[in-house]
């Protein structure tokens, strides 16, 4: 209790002197003398072969720079909990900056805790940042990964002999609804009549269901998966044992089902968090909204697996370069959900920029599966 005691104290006399950052142009000199400790916040084990396990590289990479002391902790849930961690990290770590990486982590608890701590940075993976409304030391980051969901797609439908593809996801919200989309638009790209069937499981993180989800789908006839859940291992393994391909998510996967495994969609977070990074140690305005995606190094595809035929990266590869050219758009009409209502008419597009996409709450004709 005297430690806290003390602490509090001490932060409160160094911020009288000006030496705790208000990361205006006055702290600069602060920032140069004084290391700036980061804290990263996982909702599950760092070690998922996933979400959790994607940021933890980049967390990895982070304490290999000069002046970042790196804090982590793990397996906290999207409750009162992870303000309690973003409070310690706070008061007895002297975090400035703060990575909750989960979407649940936003609201309400970041924006619970921003206004007490204004001299504090909190980039929050995934929410959606509104000028006017939140915080001006709460930001967001996300990347454009259905970019590489598609790539996924198109992989599928070269692979795919039944011509129907499975999708194991946790909630229906719009980032998930994106991924499931681009996947089954990727794949009807190579072959217009297949079919994504797709399972919701209700959580983040629920093995059991997983398993069940990936054994269903398996069931009626799907012979290619992916997922979007926070650890993919499950439906990796369980997709290789019933002798079906995978194309991976979040990390590579590919150690998991070298046979089974496909390609896949990875982050690559160190872009975002070391932006997010210099502006802090710069004494520069917190970014409140960053996003990119294969163009700005936010996200990559995994290395194709033996199984790949030439003509599916061929296919892929191409698509590629017209994403990494900025000349590729994934939702352009006419495009119709599954209940036959008209998402995007003939000649509209949906440039990965729009602010509509990060709010999609549908699913494409093809999709098999309700929300």
């Amino acid at each position: 209790m005297n430690r806290k005691l003390n602490r509090r104290l001490a932060l409160q006399t160094l911020a009288s002197t000006g030496a705790v950052a208000s990361f205006g142009p006055l702290s600069l000199l602060a920032h140069a003398q004084k290391p700036l400790t980061v804290g990263v916040i996982y909702v599950g084990p760092r070690d998922d072969y996933g979400y959790n396990q994607a940021h933890a590289q980049a967390a990895a990479e982070l304490k290999k720079l000069p002046g970042i002391k790196v804090v982590e902790e793990e397996n906290v849930p999207e409750t009162a909990a992870v303000q309690k961690t973003m409070t310690g990290m706070i008061a007895q770590d002297g975090a400035g900056l703060l990575f909750p990486t989960s979407f649940g982590y936003f609201d309400p608890h970041i924006l619970a805790l921003a206004p007490k701590y204004p001299d504090v940075r909190f980039s929050h993976c995934g929410g959606l940042w509104t000028e006017g409304k939140h915080p001006k030391n709460v930001g967001s980051f996300f990347g454009y990964i259905d970019e590489c969901q598609y790539l996924n797609g198109v992989v599928a439908g070269h692979m795919s002999k039944s011509r129907k593809i499975g999708f194991v996801a946790a909630k229906p919200i719009p980032q998930v609804l994106r991924n499931i989309n681009a996947f089954l638009l990727g794949a009807r790209s190579v072959h217009p009549d297949i079919t994504c069937s797709v399972i919701f499981t209700g959580d983040w993180s629920m093995a059991v269901k997983e398993a069940e989800a990936t054994n269903s789908l398996a069931d009626q006839g799907v012979d290619v998966f992916t997922m979007h859940v926070d650890g993919p291992k499950v439906v990796v393994e369980t997709a290789a044992k019933r002798g079906k391909m995978v194309c991976g998510y979040h990390a590579s996967q590919a150690k998991l089902a070298p046979a089974a495994y496909l390609t896949g969609a990875e982050w690559n977070w160190l872009t975002a968090y070391k932006t997010i990074i210099e502006a802090a140690q710069a004494g520069k305005p917190h970014p409140n909204f960053l996003r990119g995606g294969l163009k700005e190094g936010y996200v990559k595809m995994s290395p194709y697996g033996s199984s790949v035929s030439e003509a599916a990266k061929k296919n892929a590869d191409e698509v590629k370069a017209k994403m990494l050219a900025g000349s590729f758009d994934i939702f352009k009409g006419p495009l119709k959900d599954n209940k036959g209502n008209t998402i995007l008419a003939a000649g509209k597009v949906l440039k990965q920029t729009d602010l509509e996409l990060e709010k999609m709450n549908y699913l494409v004709e093809g999709v098999v599966g309700s929300i």
